[in-house]
């Protein structure tokens, strides 16, 4: 059981169309949309793991004017893995991302996080 309460969720409110809320126990907050989710998914497909090239992220693509009518990425599925972790099944047919809560805390989104990761950089 972890003890780090930076990476320990009090709360975790889930909507499959906009994303995932988080509370964690040292008081911060974390706000997750949809593709930013899809985008950091920590498979190894994904991060390219398995020597194959990582999945682009959807905020690094130029948009394409021409793109046929695609749905919107949302969420099938979601569900814990032990206590430490969810699973998302996308509708985008992708289902292997186990997002650690670790992982979660690690690419909060939030400036003050996004501030502290390029400091370490």
């Amino acid at each position: 059981m972890s003890t780090n309460q930076a990476t320990d969720p009090e709360h975790i409110a889930i909507s499959k169309s906009k994303g995932i809320e988080i509370d964690w126990k040292d008081g911060h907050h974390s706000s997750f949309g949809t593709e930013y989710l899809r985008d950091w998914c920590p498979c190894a497909h994904c991060t390219g793991s398995h020597g194959t090239e990582p999945r682009k992220k959807t905020s690094e693509e130029p948009p394409n004017p021409f793109q046929m009518y695609k749905p919107r990425l949302k969420m099938d599925a979601i569900e814990p893995v032990g206590s430490y972790a969810l699973r998302i099944a996308w509708n985008d047919g992708h289902g292997s991302g186990i997002y650690s809560y670790d992982h979660l805390r690690g690419i909060c989104p939030c400036p003050q996080c996004r501030a502290a990761r390029d400091n370490r950089s």
